[in-house]
């Protein structure tokens, strides 16, 4: 059976780094190297990033991501559990993202051996992501 850790994460980008870190102290532990290490927290970073905020005019209220640590892989979800976007952006174009259309995923899928997005309502998403050691 594998270890199960959540974070649940008010949707302000400040918070992001909180959750990257802790996810890495999570790989770091459960036997990742650095550069699996290093892989994980950019990948965590940039699925945060866009749960919370890309291709939206505000930003959730509230994120959650959760980590599956197994013997072999670690499976990490981020998603959308807020009541919709309710916390209006400060700025358009969003200051905290790239303009570089959907390169977000493109990273990702480039750092994680899988990535999937999957819906949660019509407005809600999640990206599971999974890094085997």
């Amino acid at each position: 059976m594998a270890d199960c850790i959540k974070f649940t994460v008010t949707g302000k980008p400040e918070y992001i780094k909180v959750v990257r870190m802790g996810i890495a102290a999570l790989a770091s532990n459960a036997g990742f190297d650095v550069e699996a290490v290093d892989d994980i927290k950019l990948a965590v970073d940039e699925a945060c990033k866009a749960i919370t905020c890309h291709g939206f005019n505000a930003w959730t209220n509230m994120y959650e991501v959760s980590c599956e640590l197994h013997e072999d892989k670690m499976v990490i979800f981020v998603t959308d559990i807020g009541d919709g976007r309710d916390l209006e952006k400060e700025y358009r174009p969003c200051k905290n993202c790239p303009q570089d259309g959907n390169l977000a995923m493109i990273l990702i899928k480039t750092l994680m051996d899988e990535v999937e997005i999957k819906p949660v309502s019509d407005k809600q998403k999640s990206i599971v992501m999974v890094k085997s050691k």
